[in-house]
């Protein structure tokens, strides 16, 4: 018996600063997991993970990742997710420097 589908979005890294990124539903890439379209049918899924991979030159890794409806915008549903939306974590810069102000 399959799995049922759960919501995703879909995640990569940027390609030229390795920043988190995240695919919004107008096809922007965006480091607030807020913004993210969240995505509840498999087979669209598939389909804008394939746009994602299509996009060498601006991402690299794409993927689904877990996701559920929140009150702002997608939130994670795994600890990875959840520590990959607040960038690295061996000092404050970029988007924990931002945070922190």
């Amino acid at each position: 018996m399959s799995r049922r589908f759960t919501p995703k979005v879909v995640t990569a890294n940027r390609l030229r600063e390795g920043d988190v990124v995240y695919l919004t539903a107008d096809d922007r890439w965006t480091q607030i997991h807020a913004e993210a379209e969240l995505i509840e049918d498999e087979a669209h899924a598939q389909l804008r993970l394939l746009h994602a991979a299509a996009q060498k030159l601006l991402v690299v890794g794409p993927y689904l990742a877990d996701a559920k409806p929140g009150t702002k915008g997608p939130e994670p549903t795994h600890f990875r997710e959840e520590f990959r939306t607040r960038g690295p974590s061996n000092y404050n810069h970029g988007k924990q420097a931002d945070l922190a102000s």
